[in-house]
């Protein structure tokens, strides 16, 4: 079995639709998908009709900005819960009104370095207004500005780009909240990508764990054995389950493609462990 539990469609930062993420992740030998749209779940329905006609399984995701102590963002994936949940789509809602401002003041300190009409060609180009920080980034590679994504995001849009805005995301503990009254498991995701000592790394997980927290993904994209050791040592000591996703957000990338290179380390024990999976 190869599951894949996190990954974006066109409904958030990713390119492909809904039905052509699922009809990839197929292809590529993936079993159990989770389609994990920032702050969104409007492309769950279209991927499930898909994913049971191709004879895979789909798991409702989410992946939800939230705030840590002193304005630290982390992005905690939500997995296997009810997607007409109240508390939880209203807490999207919030969510995704917050990255509008944040993107539109982002578009504004872009035209006044010299690089105008942002806004309107990319909310154009893209079909919705929940812009995010990579279509950006995308906009300004392909427009010649920068020469590679990274250095969009050094030059403009990290915290100590140009056109750096810093999003104001519900707390950590409100994220959690929705995804477990939503009868879902929370994941803290991509643990190794904020940069963070070890011991930050275990003050997150322990406070994570504290309102509600259930699992880490103990394999993200592009994972080395070192970082899968760590964080599967954090899983064991935490006792939190353990999840994997690609994070496949475009095709074409050969570091990071769905189903790859996810197999758990065989002491830990899976997200999944506990699910009644049927096929399709």
């Amino acid at each position: 079995m190869i599951y894949d539990l996190h990954s974006h469609s066109i409904f958030s930062d990713g390119t492909l639709s809904p039905e052509a993420l699922v009809e990839r992740a197929h292809e590529q030998g993936v079993n159990v998908l989770a389609l994990t749209d920032h702050d969104e779940t409007k492309g769950l329905s279209a991927a499930r009709k898909k994913a049971e006609e191709l004879g895979i399984k789909l798991i409702n995701g989410v992946e939800i900005s939230v705030t840590w102590r002193n304005n630290q963002t982390i992005h905690i994936v939500g997995l296997n819960f009810d997607p007409a949940s109240e508390a939880l789509q209203n807490g999207l809602i919030e969510i995704r009104t917050e990255r509008i401002r944040r993107a539109k003041k982002i578009a504004e300190k872009l035209d006044k370095c010299g690089i105008p009409n942002v806004w309107q060609e990319l909310t154009e180009e893209v079909g919705f207004e929940a812009v995010t920080r990579t279509h950006f980034a995308r906009y300004l590679l392909d427009r010649g500005h920068v020469k590679e994504m990274q250095k969009a995001f050094t030059k403009w849009l990290g915290k100590n780009g140009k056109a750096f805005v810093n999003g104001k995301w519900a707390s950590l503990e409100e994220g959690v909240k929705w995804i477990v009254e939503a009868g879902g498991q929370a994941v803290i995701a991509h643990p190794v990508r904020y940069n963070m000592t070890r011991t930050k790394l275990e003050s997150l997980v322990i406070d994570f764990k504290a309102c509600g927290g259930r699992g880490i993904e103990v394999i993200a994209n592009r994972s080395t054995p070192d970082e899968i050791a760590q964080t599967a040592s954090i899983a064991r000591r935490h006792e939190l389950l353990a999840s994997v996703g690609s994070d496949f957000h475009v095709p074409g990338n050969p570091y990071v493609e769905l189903g790859r290179n996810l197999e758990l380390p065989t002491d830990c024990k899976p997200v999944w462990h506990d699910w009644q999976l049927k096929p399709g």
